[in-house]
């Protein structure tokens, strides 16, 4: 399910307008993209928890020139999965 799906699939399950639910699911998405931005988790009970990692600097590898580069560090993004979403799932 892509971003366009889900749009969709929303204004159907609720009975409202495909731009009620686009304005609706992008609000979410960027209000998390907000929270991660400020390093801050976002835990959604049932579902799982948005967080940020750090993730330390780095001696890389080009694997086209064999090249070795060295990656600064950087801040990644990552899921957890809840209990309840897992058990869907499974």
């Amino acid at each position: 399910m892509n971003k366009s799906e889900l749009i969709d699939k929303v204004a159907c399950d609720r009975g409202v307008t495909k731009a009620h639910a686009k304005a609706a699911v992008e609000c979410i998405f960027d209000n998390i993209a907000e929270a991660l931005a400020r390093k801050e988790s976002v835990r959604l009970v049932g579902f799982g928890t948005f967080g940020v990692r750090e993730r330390a600097a780095r001696t890389a590898r080009n694997p086209r020139t064999g090249q070795n580069i060295s990656l600064p560090k950087a801040n990644v993004p990552f899921f957890k999965p809840g209990k309840e979403l897992k058990e869907k799932v499974n």
